[in-house]
């Protein structure tokens, strides 16, 4: 299949690209940027249906992305003429004779080619691994097959506990399997990690309920006695399972180069010299496919940097020659910070270390500096990268370390040293994905970018992994102040504070309007602005949660909270009652059948356990909200920037799996913490075992059972940035995790800045999870008394707010769809579709109807 195609012209060379994957898409990008489409007919042959996406997050499909929205930068970029993108096309054979190719659809000349064939993982040959027995994890389809086959399966077993091993036990966790990892080291991630790292590795993945078997060997698969399948060990030990995932490593793809004669490396791989050509001079070779120096990068940055040697070269620009890759790594695996730079291993001779080891929480830091101490050589970090920036700059920028190097690694505090960005060189990588140095971001600023999108956009700097983006945001900050140019961190022209400031000014000076606030920190126009008006809305909601539809704080409302439901795209709005815990009784459900179906709603349960009701016009909420309130039902709050939903499985109760009643704790955390305004929307669930139904470790405050009490989550979330949530506490009684979560999310709504996430947040805090448990747990600030009376003030002045504004007939006059007529709307028309309305067409909502 053909995504884009042009007419080939005679009188230019064809360059093909074999492979589809992200260092043939970042090449793509490259000879695109070059202009290479005014001298080459480019053709990119991919195997895949999909176009290019991140395999670093494969997972992420199994939690509900799909290959759309994990294709790789901007689907355009295979429209440009000149360029023509075949997809789900296998190239069988290199005739290098007669320089051509021979696909599934036939052949094409080459005067050119670039294999960027990448890898497959490696299978040991196991007696009995076959079908369930023998999967492995790399491409979409390896993903649509594990999801398949574990449908009717209880267990799910990782053979390999590196990188992609234990991603792929995540993936198993996220279909709710229980999931182990096999791995034949002695400790996991053994490439990367030391043994005191692999340790603390360990405890923190099995603390989420993954079991881990190190110094096993497989030996063979046969018929399990409590599973499909049972695993021999050399051991002999048995592990049975209902299936089985391979992660064992990879090796390169290099069948089509050996068949074509091409010389290989050592132990695989299409040997390349340092301008990334093969032994024929018309191929070159880059990625996980090519073997410099007889070694093979499993990395995508050394990938990138062979993409770009091998653009420029075809562009006859200056090229930077290959010369092996700084194999440093940032990683979150199973919501779990690692991270390995530079001489991890301390390899180097003389190399001497400083660790630091905190078996409480199964963090673990150590450093490696040189023998004379004069420079810093490498470290590995377990349970918190907010040192990772800091210390690869060190190794990689040959910055002499402080007097005592240990200050580097020791818990962040006023003593710690920090770098300052200003001391990085203009040399100093910024973001080792698309090779952006300091320089190249002081040079983009020069030339005018003064905005850090514009930055990004310019230089490409924090669009790869996105692992730099806080050093880009500092480095891009400093630099801004350092030319005269003061960073505005200001809400907008009205107010000259953040929105912590703020927060805090409100709260401390006890202000409930928005004049007292203008009034009081203001300037300009005493109306404010469609930016700061719903931020200071929604502070003040936060500190006094009054009714929004109070007529001093309606002005302050976008359309969705000033109507109290969620406008959809034809101009109709959608009802979510509050459906707590997912729990629900049949009067509860029947009640909403007939509402849905007397007003002739699209009803659709959420991934939320609620229903939600599609299709009502304006004059018809309050009709709606009345018949849902007689019945019991109160408001979702669906349509703010507050609590949302606090999921939940059947646990205890019901499930023979489940250790604590989970709906009984979701009732009370959801009735507590209903109405709680934020700086950005909030999701809770609670799991009644670690099987984890209720998707816990994907929100922003997730609770799983334990035999002792509750484990806590923090500051996960499922959205644009999907990110796992973090252990925060272990085996809590129920008294002690409410206050944990009171304080957490008080601390969070005071702290953080406008429409952030708590994901986001937490990323943002200097000192990471370590300081936010010092703040929560044990009140290193001082506040947690403050903060449970904060919280303890929203919870008492909870209301439902339809119900509020269906006591009020001066609020009800707003719900009209016209201000001088109470008929509905005559261009929103619906038609049947799989047996419910659905809207006939969009429409455009006019600022007068909108009034």
């Amino acid at each position: 299949m053909n995504i884009a195609s042009s007419t080939p012209r005679q009188d230019r060379p064809t360059l093909i690209i074999i492979g589809h994957g992200m260092v043939s898409h970042h090449c793509a990008e490259q000879l695109v940027a070059h202009g290479a489409t005014a001298r080459y007919d480019i053709h990119i042959f991919g195997e895949e249906r999909s176009r290019a996406y991140d395999r670093v997050h494969l997972s992420e499909y199994l939690s509900g992305r799909d290959a759309e929205s994990m294709a790789l930068g901007d689907g355009a970029l295979y429209s440009t003429p000149g360029l023509t993108l075949h997809l789900d096309t296998s190239v069988l054979e290199i005739d290098r004779a007669r320089q051509e190719i021979l696909t599934s659809l036939g052949r094409h000349h080459y005067d050119h080619l670039i294999l960027a064939t990448g890898s497959y993982p490696f299978v040991p040959q196991i007696d009995g691994a076959a079908g369930n027995a023998r999967l492995v994890y790399r491409t979409l389809d390896d993903l649509d097959t594990i999801r398949m086959a574990a449908r009717h399966a209880r267990r799910g077993v990782v053979v390999g506990g590196g990188l992609l091993g234990l991603e792929a036990a995540n993936a198993l966790r996220l279909l709710g399997l229980e999931a182990h990892i096999v791995e034949f080291a002695p400790r996991l991630m053994p490439v990367q990690l030391d043994p005191q790292g692999g340790a603390a590795l360990k405890a923190r993945i099995e603390a989420l309920g993954v079991q881990v078997h190190l110094d096993r060997a497989t030996q063979a698969i046969h018929p399990g006695s409590t599973h499909r399948y049972g695993m021999h060990f050399a051991d002999g030990n048995v592990l049975d399972t209902d299936l089985i995932v391979f992660s064992a490593g990879i090796r390169p793809r290099d069948e089509l180069a050996r068949a074509a004669g091409l010389t290989l490396g050592k132990r695989g791989g299409i040997a390349i010299d340092s301008l990334c050509q093969t032994s024929d001079p018309a191929i070159s070779a880059i990625g996980e496919c090519a073997a410099w120096n007889d070694a093979v990068f499993g990395l995508v940055a050394p990938g990138y940097q062979m993409a770009r040697c091998v653009a420029a070269r075809l562009c006859d620009l200056e090229a930077s020659p290959f010369a092996g890759a700084d194999m440093s790594t940032k990683l979150k695996l199973l919501g779990v910070d690692v991270g390995s730079i530079g001489d991890a291993h301390a390899a180097t001779p003389g190399a001497r270390s400083y660790r630091y080891i905190d078996e409480i929480t199964a963090s673990y830091r150590r450093l490696v500096i040189s023998e004379d101490g004069k420079r810093v050589l490498g470290a590995v970090l377990v349970g918190d990268n907010s040192y990772y920036d800091t210390l690869s700059q060190y190794v990689s920028n040959g910055i002499a370390p402080p007097a005592d190097p240990a200050a580097l690694i020791l818990p962040q505090g006023s003593a710690t040293p920090t770098l300052g960005v200003d001391a990085l060189p203009a040399t100093a990588t910024i973001c080792s994905c698309h090779n952006v140095t300091k320089g190249a971001i002081c040079n983009a600023i020069d030339a005018g970018c003064t905005d850090l999108g514009e930055i990004k956009t310019c230089t490409k700097a924090a669009t790869g992994c996105g692992g730099c983006a806080a050093l880009l945001k500092q480095v891009f900050d400093h630099e801004l102040t350092a030319r005269g140019v003061a960073v505005d961190k200001s809400l907008c022209e009205h107010f000259a504070l953040t929105r912590q400031e703020l927060y805090a000014c409100v709260r401390v000076e006890g202000l409930e309007t928005f004049e007292q606030v203008h009034a009081r920190h203001g300037r300009g126009n005493a109306l404010g602005c469609d930016i700061c008006k719903p931020i200071v809305g929604s502070v003040l909601a936060s500190c006094w949660n009054r009714p929004i539809q109070n007529p001093a704080l309606v002005p302050l409302q976008d359309t969705n909270d000033t109507f109290m439901a969620n406008m959809q795209k034809n101009g109709t709005y959608s009802v979510v009652p509050r459906i707590p815990g997912g729990e629900i009784t049949p009067d509860g459900l029947i009640a909403i059948g007939q509402i849905a179906r007397k007003y002739q709603l699209y009803t659709k349960i959420t991934g939320g356990q609620r229903i939600d009701l599609f299709g009502a016009q304006l004059h018809e909420l309050p009709e709606i909200w009345a018949e849902l309130i007689e019945a019991g039902f109160e408001t979702g709050h669906a349509y703010g920037k507050s609590t949302r939903t606090v999921k939940s499985c059947v646990g205890s109760t019901w499930c023979r799996y489940g250790v604590q009643d989970s709906v009984a704790m979701a009732l009370h955390i959801e009735h507590r913490y209903k109405g709680l305004r934020a700086p950005h929307k909030l999701k809770f669930a609670v799991s009644g075992c670690t099987r984890e139904c209720a998707e816990a470790q994907s929100k922003d405050i997730g609770v799983i059972a334990t035999e002792q009490g509750w484990n806590l989550y923090v500051c996960g979330n499922g959205g644009m940035r999907p990110r796992h949530a973090e252990l925060f506490a272990t085996d809590l009684d129920d008294a002690t995790l409410i206050r944990y979560i009171d304080r957490l999310l008080m601390f969070y709504i005071s702290t953080a800045d406008k429409l952030q996430r708590t994901a986001v947040w937490r990323e943002s805090l200097e000192g990471g999870l370590d300081y936010l448990k010092a703040v929560v747990i044990d009140d290193s600030l001082g506040l947690a008394g403050q903060l449970e009376a904060q919280m303890q003030l929203i919870v008492d002045r909870y209301e439902c707010e339809w119900a509020n504004a269906l006591s009020d007939p001066e609020k009800l006059k707003r719900f009209r769809t016209f201000v001088n007529d109470s008929r509905s709307d005559p261009d929103i028309r619906f038609e049947q579709e799989r047996g419910q309305p659905r809207p006939a067409r969009v429409i455009q909502i006019t600022e007068e109807i909108a009034s």
